[in-house]
């Protein structure tokens, strides 16, 4: 074998192991972005629930202001009937 064939074998051999290293190079870079993409939709997922969450905390939070204040209007009319002298 001499210097010529060897150099060309080297050669073939530099060439099929770049064209392996920017096969796999860009397989990481479509899974890279894949995964990028897939956690972006999962963080605007996030947020919207998160949206509806404090929708529904702050109705939760008019309800029991207005659960309060009917608890206070029932009170009153107890003791209103008290008054007037029937059975609360």
């Amino acid at each position: 074998m001499d210097a010529t064939i060897f150099g060309a074998v080297l050669a073939l051999v530099a060439a099929l192991s770049g064209s392996v290293v920017a096969y796999l190079g860009k397989r990481a870079e479509n899974a890279t972005n894949r995964w990028t993409a897939e956690m972006d939709q999962v963080q605007e997922e996030r947020d919207g629930l998160r949206a509806q969450v404090t929708a529904k905390d702050s109705r939760i939070n008019e309800l029991l202001e207005q659960r309060l204040t009917d608890q206070v209007e029932i009170a009153r009319l107890r003791v209103r009937i008290v008054e007037l002298g029937g059975e609360p």
